[in-house]
């Protein structure tokens, strides 16, 4: 097997690096990822400037883009072969509900299933790394039961409790929650007594119920949620044909 493994959180991060040292001894593994934190980016390319590609001491690529780019570059440029995977993260932190969005985790995987290839975004279900090793080794037990059997292409998003490897037994298919509406920004000043902005935290779970990811994960169990691109609200198409006929 050879995959494609990338991240949001950077190619130094404790996530990418557990998984990567997860993988090597059942894959080939090549890790093309960003030369910095890039959360939030979700699936943006770098279309303004050019993109440069460096490798680090240990083997991994970095680029100076967000994280499709990676995975962009890595297929297109990089690698002189399709992947039979492509695999995104371990996250550090949870990438639930509507904040699958904005994740860059998730956009990652959804480059590599864009171009075909089964993919797979890996997260912690807490912020601080806790566990972090015991989350890439199973994520690993994931990708060896399952691989055999993923839709050729799929888009999984999962969700690993911050828990030792000996409590990660449990997995359920889940959907995707819901959050209420963010935060509002917090206003700051910059050194100079302009106004800036931080984004604030998102908000409160809405939908947390029996079948979510939310709940899976709050009960321990690590969540798979099948992700598709088609956005259409086909609910709304005959609304809108008899609305424009």
């Amino acid at each position: 097997m050879r995959i494609l493994i990338s991240n949001d959180d950077g190619y130094l991060a404790p996530g990418i690096n557990a998984l990567a040292e997860a993988l090597a001894p059942i894959a080939e593994i090549v890790v093309v990822a960003p030369d910095s934190n890039r959360s939030g980016a979700s699936n943006s390319l770098s279309l303004d400037r050019p993109l440069s590609v460096q490798r680090a001491a240990n083997g991994f690529y970095f680029v100076n883009g967000t994280p499709s780019d990676c995975v962009h570059v890595a297929l297109t440029a990089v690698l002189d072969y399709k992947p039979d995977l492509v695999v995104s993260g371990i996250n550090n932190g949870p990438n639930m509900g509507d904040d699958t969005l904005y994740s860059g985790t998730v956009a990652a995987a959804t480059e590599g299933f864009l171009f075909g290839i089964p993919s797979i975004a890996f997260s912690q279900g807490a912020y601080g790394w806790e566990h972090i090793e015991d989350a890439a080794r199973h994520a690993r037990d994931l990708v060896q039961r399952f691989y055999e059997e993923l839709p050729r292409p799929c888009l999984w998003n999962v969700n690993i409790p911050n828990r030792p490897y000996e409590q990660l037994k449990a997995v359920a298919a889940t959907r995707l929650g819901r959050r209420h509406q963010s935060e509002p920004v917090i206003r700051a000043k910059d050194p100079r007594g302009r106004d800036i902005y931080w984004i604030g935290p998102p908000g409160a779970c809405k939908d947390a119920g029996e079948g979510t990811d939310f709940h899976a994960v709050a009960n321990g169990k690590t969540s798979i949620t099948p992700l598709q691109i088609d956005l259409t609200h086909t609910s709304q198409l005959s609304a809108l044909a008899k609305a424009l006929a």
